[in-house]
Protein backbone atom coordinates (compact mmCIF):
# COMPACT_ATOMS: atom_id res chain seq x y z
CA UNK A 1 0.00 0.00 0.00
CA UNK A 2 1.19 3.51 -0.80
CA UNK A 3 0.93 6.28 1.71
CA UNK A 4 0.94 10.02 1.35
CA UNK A 5 -0.33 12.01 -1.59
CA UNK A 6 -0.29 9.04 -4.01
CA UNK A 7 -2.46 6.78 -1.90
CA UNK A 8 -5.68 7.14 -3.94
CA UNK A 9 -4.21 7.86 -7.35
CA UNK A 10 -3.19 5.33 -9.97
CA UNK A 11 0.52 5.52 -10.65
CA UNK A 12 2.23 4.78 -13.91
CA UNK A 13 5.83 4.71 -15.01
CA UNK A 14 7.34 4.80 -18.48
CA UNK A 15 11.09 4.41 -18.07
CA UNK A 16 13.58 2.52 -20.22
CA UNK A 17 17.22 1.95 -19.28
CA UNK A 18 19.49 0.19 -21.78
CA UNK A 19 23.19 -0.44 -22.29
CA UNK A 20 24.44 -1.47 -25.70
CA UNK A 21 26.42 -0.49 -28.76
CA UNK A 22 25.53 2.13 -31.36
CA UNK A 23 24.43 0.42 -34.55
CA UNK A 24 25.39 3.34 -36.78
CA UNK A 25 26.83 6.82 -36.64
CA UNK A 26 24.31 9.40 -35.37
CA UNK A 27 22.03 11.06 -37.92
CA UNK A 28 21.75 14.73 -37.02
CA UNK A 29 18.94 17.13 -38.02
CA UNK A 30 19.07 20.85 -37.42
CA UNK A 31 15.78 22.74 -37.53
CA UNK A 32 15.14 26.40 -38.37
CA UNK A 33 13.76 26.82 -34.85
CA UNK A 34 17.24 26.04 -33.47
CA UNK A 35 16.27 22.60 -32.18
CA UNK A 36 18.59 19.66 -32.77
CA UNK A 37 17.55 16.02 -33.17
CA UNK A 38 19.76 12.94 -33.23
CA UNK A 39 18.53 9.56 -34.49
CA UNK A 40 20.52 6.49 -33.52
CA UNK A 41 20.08 2.73 -33.27
CA UNK A 42 21.18 0.70 -30.27
CA UNK A 43 22.02 -3.03 -30.26
CA UNK A 44 21.53 -4.71 -26.89
CA UNK A 45 22.63 -8.28 -26.25
CA UNK A 46 20.35 -10.29 -24.02
CA UNK A 47 23.12 -12.65 -23.02
CA UNK A 48 23.47 -16.23 -24.10
CA UNK A 49 20.68 -18.41 -22.73
CA UNK A 50 20.07 -22.01 -23.54
CA UNK A 51 18.11 -22.26 -26.78
CA UNK A 52 18.36 -18.52 -27.56
CA UNK A 53 19.98 -17.21 -30.69
CA UNK A 54 22.91 -14.91 -30.09
CA UNK A 55 21.31 -11.94 -31.90
CA UNK A 56 20.92 -8.51 -30.34
CA UNK A 57 17.67 -6.63 -29.82
CA UNK A 58 17.60 -3.38 -31.81
CA UNK A 59 16.13 -0.11 -30.57
CA UNK A 60 15.56 3.20 -32.36
CA UNK A 61 16.64 6.19 -30.26
CA UNK A 62 15.53 9.82 -30.54
CA UNK A 63 17.67 12.41 -28.76
CA UNK A 64 17.04 16.17 -28.61
CA UNK A 65 18.87 19.34 -27.58
CA UNK A 66 22.24 19.44 -25.84
CA UNK A 67 22.21 15.67 -25.39
CA UNK A 68 21.77 15.29 -29.17
CA UNK A 69 24.79 17.56 -29.73
CA UNK A 70 26.89 15.42 -27.39
CA UNK A 71 25.75 12.22 -29.15
CA UNK A 72 26.58 13.71 -32.55
CA UNK A 73 30.05 14.69 -31.43
CA UNK A 74 31.11 11.66 -29.39
CA UNK A 75 29.06 8.58 -30.40
CA UNK A 76 30.21 6.47 -33.35
CA UNK A 77 29.09 3.10 -34.68
CA UNK A 78 30.10 0.39 -32.19
CA UNK A 79 30.46 2.76 -29.22
CA UNK A 80 29.25 1.43 -25.87
CA UNK A 81 26.57 3.73 -24.45
CA UNK A 82 23.93 3.70 -21.74
CA UNK A 83 20.62 5.51 -22.08
CA UNK A 84 17.62 6.31 -19.94
CA UNK A 85 14.42 7.50 -21.52
CA UNK A 86 10.79 6.71 -22.21
CA UNK A 87 9.08 4.44 -24.69
CA UNK A 88 6.88 6.05 -27.31
CA UNK A 89 5.50 5.06 -30.69
CA UNK A 90 5.96 6.72 -34.03
CA UNK A 91 2.72 6.33 -35.99
CA UNK A 92 2.03 7.03 -39.66
CA UNK A 93 -0.05 5.88 -42.61
CA UNK A 94 1.64 4.02 -45.47
CA UNK A 95 1.28 6.17 -48.60
CA UNK A 96 0.79 3.27 -50.99
CA UNK A 97 -1.34 0.84 -48.96
CA UNK A 98 -2.99 3.41 -46.63
CA UNK A 99 -2.27 0.93 -43.82
CA UNK A 100 -1.64 2.31 -40.34
CA UNK A 101 1.94 1.65 -39.22
CA UNK A 102 3.83 2.15 -35.99
CA UNK A 103 7.25 1.50 -34.54
CA UNK A 104 8.58 1.84 -31.02
CA UNK A 105 11.04 4.66 -30.35
CA UNK A 106 12.98 5.39 -27.18
CA UNK A 107 13.03 9.12 -26.41
CA UNK A 108 16.34 9.55 -24.61
CA UNK A 109 16.57 11.81 -21.55
CA UNK A 110 20.05 10.78 -20.41
CA UNK A 111 23.05 9.51 -22.35
CA UNK A 112 26.16 7.97 -20.81
CA UNK A 113 29.31 7.31 -22.80
CA UNK A 114 30.57 4.03 -21.35
CA UNK A 115 33.25 2.85 -23.74
CA UNK A 116 36.93 3.61 -23.62
CA UNK A 117 39.01 5.25 -26.35
CA UNK A 118 39.96 1.76 -27.48
CA UNK A 119 36.25 0.90 -27.98
CA UNK A 120 35.71 3.86 -30.28
CA UNK A 121 38.47 2.74 -32.70
CA UNK A 122 39.81 6.26 -32.83
CA UNK A 123 36.40 7.71 -33.77
CA UNK A 124 35.10 10.72 -31.95
CA UNK A 125 36.79 12.63 -29.20
CA UNK A 126 37.03 11.90 -25.51
CA UNK A 127 34.25 13.83 -23.71
CA UNK A 128 34.98 16.08 -20.76
CA UNK A 129 34.87 14.22 -17.44
CA UNK A 130 32.66 16.74 -15.67
CA UNK A 131 29.97 16.95 -18.37
CA UNK A 132 26.54 15.85 -17.15
CA UNK A 133 24.46 14.61 -20.04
Amino acid sequence: MLYGRYEDKAMSLNMVTLVGRAGKDPEMRYFDSGKIKCALTLAVNRGKRKGDEDKPDWFDLEIWGKTAEIAGEYVRKGALIGITGSLSFSRWQDKTTQEAKERPVIKVDRLELLGSRRDSNGGGAEPPDDEDF
